[in-house]
C-alpha cells in the first residue's frame, strides 16, 4: 500500500513510538492516583511530555501545555471559554468543522475571511475591514483540504493590537511548522497527536495563555475535597484517567521531531508533493490546487479529477493500492471558499516516511486512470 493519507493519521510513525506504548502497557498505571511506583512513572512520563511539548512550542510553563483527546476536545475548550450566544466571531474561510459546529451550537454570529486560496494578502486586507466587528477570532495555521498557510502570525498580531481574543487550529501544522506559542500571543492553540506530532489517536494537546472554563468535570487526583474543579492548570482542564500509554507514545514522538527538525520535516514533505505534481505533469482531465511557492503550502494537495467524480477516482486509486480521502474532508467552509463544495477533492497528503519511489508509483496509477475509458 502507497499510504498518502498522513493530513487524516499518521500511519507511519517512529518506531520509538510503538516501543514507548508497549512500555507503558507493562508499567505504568495513572498519574496523580498513588505514590506506588507505576503512578509514579506515569506521571513522570506525562510532565516529561508536557516539558518536551513545552520545548517545542517555545513555551517557558509546561503546566499550560493540557493533554486532550484530539484537536476537536482542544477546540471546544477554547471555543467555549470565550465564546457565547450572540459572540461575534470572525473565520478563515478554511475552517474546520471542529471549529464551526461549536461556533453554531453556541449560537455564535459567525463572519468568515472568504478568500481566494494561496492570497495572503487579500486574506489580510479582508481581516482588517472585518475585525473592528469581531469579538473572537478563530483561524486554522494550514488548510487541512489544501494545505494553504494562513499568515496567522499577521492576523494573531492584528488582534492583540485591538484586544480581540485569538484561536489557532494548529491540526494541520503542528509537527511540520514552527510555532512559537508565546511570540503568537494567541489565547489558544490546539492540536492532534496523532498528525503531524506522529503520535497515537487518542492524544492532543491545547496551548494555553490563560485560563479556560473546564469541558468535563470530575477526577483530578488534586484538591478532591473541592466540588469544583481546581484552580489551577493543567488539573483544571484535564478530568478523570490520563492516555498514559498515548502520552508516552506523544513523547516519543515529539522527541524524534525534536532530533530531526521541523524544518528538514517540511522541506521533505513539500518536496514529495512536489515530486508528485512534476511526475502528473499537465494531466488532462485533472486539476491541481497546488502552489508554486512552498511558503505557501505544506505536504497537502487535493486535486480535483474532471472525467470521473472524486469518490470513483479515490475508489479506483484504492484498488490501485494508493490510499487518499475524498469528499469534503469535514471542511464544507472550505470548500465553499474555493468552490469545490458540490464536488469534493481528492486529497494526498504526504509524510515524511514516504519515499521517491512510492510517489513515483502514485503519480502513475493516477495518469493510468485518468487515461481509461
Amino acid at each position: 500500500m502507497i499510504y498518502l493519507d498522513s493530513a487524516a493519521t499518521s500511519l507511519y510513525k517512529p518506531e520509538a513510538v510503538q516501543t514507548a506504548i508497549l512500555d507503558a502497557l507493562h508499567s505504568m498505571a495513572s498519574p496523580g492516583r498513588g505514590a506506588h511506583a507505576p503512578a509514579m512513572k506515569a506521571a513522570e512520563c506525562c510532565f516529561s511530555c508536557r516539558e518536551a511539548l513545552a520545548e517545542l512550542f517555545h513555551m517557558p510553563d509546561p503546566e499550560r501545555v493540557i493533554f486532550t483527546f484530539n484537536a476537536t476536545h482542544g477546540l471546544n475548550i477554547a471555543i467555549r471559554s470565550l465564546v457565547r450566544s450572540g459572540t461575534r466571531v470572525l473565520i478563515s474561510g478554511y475552517e474546520h468543522n471542529s471549529v464551526t459546529r461549536p461556533l453554531h451550537a453556541l449560537g455564535a454570529d459567525v463572519r468568515v475571511i472568504d478568500t481566494p486560496l494561496f492570497d495572503p494578502e487579500a486574506f489580510l486586507a479582508r481581516a482588517e475591514a472585518l475585525l473592528p466587528w469581531a469579538e473572537v477570532v478563530v483561524c486554522t495555521h494550514v488548510s487541512n483540504v489544501f494545505g494553504y498557510i494562513l499568515p496567522v502570525e499577521a492576523l494573531a498580531q492584528r488582534c492583540r493590537e485591538r484586544g480581540i481574543p485569538f484561536i489557532l487550529d494548529a491540526s494541520q501544522s503542528a509537527g511540520v511548522l514552527d510555532l512559537d506559542f508565546p511570540r503568537l500571543g494567541a489565547d489558544f492553540a490546539a492540536m492532534p497527536g496523532h498528525k503531524g506530532l506522529m503520535g497515537p489517536q487518542g492524544t492532543g494537546v491545547l496551548l494555553c495563555k490563560n485560563d479556560a472554563f473546564p469541558l468535563l468535570y470530575g477526577g483530578s487526583g488534586s484538591a478532591s475535597v473541592l466540588q469544583t474543579m481546581p484552580d489551577f492548570l493543567p488539573d483544571r482542564l484535564e478530568a478523570g484517567t490520563h492516555n498514559v500509554t498515548g502520552i508516552a507514545g506523544l513523547l516519543a514522538a515529539v522527541r524524534y521531531l525534536q532530533g530531526n527538525g521541523l524544518p528538514a520535516i517540511r522541506e521533505k514533505e513539500r518536496a514529495l508533493m512536489t515530486r508528485f505534481v512534476h511526475r502528473i505533469g499537465p494531466a488532462e482531465h485533472m486539476r491541481c490546487f497546488f502552489s508554486d511557492d512552498g511558503a505557501l503550502q505544506c505536504g497537502v494537495l487535493s486535486v480535483l479529477p474532471t472525467r470521473l467524480d472524486c469518490e470513483s477516482f479515490g475508489e479506483a486509486l484504492g484498488r490501485y493500492g494508493v490510499a487518499v480521502r475524498t469528499g469534503l474532508h469535514c471542511a464544507p467552509t472550505a470548500h465553499a471558499t474555493v468552490g469545490t463544495q458540490e464536488t469534493g477533492t481528492v486529497r494526498f497528503s504526504f509524510s515524511p516516511f514516504n519515499t521517491a519511489q512510492q510517489i513515483d508509483a502514485a503519480a502513475e496509477i493516477c495518469k493510468t486512470i485518468l487515461k481509461m475509458p
